[in-house]
């Protein structure tokens, strides 16, 4: 199966826009995922076993992410957890023929594992500890399933209305938990009411709320 990106182009003609492709080659994924490197486009593609989802981001969706992650490096500041970020970086297990880019990944309990790397094998490496995916369409078990070929312990998914976190069990799939595996004294839906007062406040003072709450929590 080929496709061009002209062809994607003429069906993502606006950031709500989100494209749909059954029965793509692994080799199709790969050759699209270089094609989007190269060319500079804003696209995050999730590849499940000959499904593939591209979809451009939304500027809430934007917002939103940033805001979880700096939640994430604010929390680790205050109580002195060493976090290496690893962002969007495009995750393939060609095996599993699983594929995607998170909004925001990190090694926490690896971490020591990572320091002043550059490149990943994940055939010889650890997958990141946690993951955030915001999905504001309706892909996020698809998306889960690729997540856990992956191997990435726990993902936070937050779809604009709801905060909800997964973290992965020994048979391989998502359990949906109240409480943070990568950051164990950590209560995620609390951060909801944080990511609610972007809509009032400057991103800044919502993230001074954050530190503060965090020195409260008991490590």
């Amino acid at each position: 199966m080929t496709i061009a990106i002209e062809q994607l182009e003429a069906e993502l003609k606006s950031d709500e826009s989100h494209f749909v492709i059954e029965g793509v080659s692994w080799q199709t994924y790969e050759s699209l995922v270089q094609d989007f490197e190269v060319s500079g486009q804003r696209k995050r593609i999730t590849y499940n076993d000959g499904r593939m989802v591209i979809v451009s981001p939304l500027l809430k969706h934007e917002r939103w992410k940033i805001l979880l992650r700096d939640f994430v490096k604010a929390i680790g500041r205050e109580h002195r957890i060493r976090i290496f970020s690893a962002g969007s970086t495009t995750w393939r297990a060609r095996p599993k023929k699983k594929g995607l880019e998170p909004d925001e990944c990190f090694y926490i309990q690896h971490e020591p594992q990572m320091v002043g790397r550059l490149e990943v094998d994940l055939s010889k490496d650890p997958p990141p500890d946690l993951a955030i995916e915001v999905d504001l369409r309706p892909y996020l078990m698809n998306k889960l399933q690729v997540y856990a070929g992956l191997k990435i312990g726990e993902v936070w998914c937050f779809d604009g209305l709801d905060f909800e976190v997964f973290a992965l069990q020994q048979d391989g799939h998502y359990l949906k938990v109240q409480k943070s595996i990568a950051l164990p004294f950590l209560v995620p839906s609390e951060l909801k009411r944080f990511l609610d007062l972007l809509s009032e406040k400057d991103e800044e003072s919502v993230l001074d709320e954050v530190r503060e709450w965090a020195r409260t929590l008991k490590a």
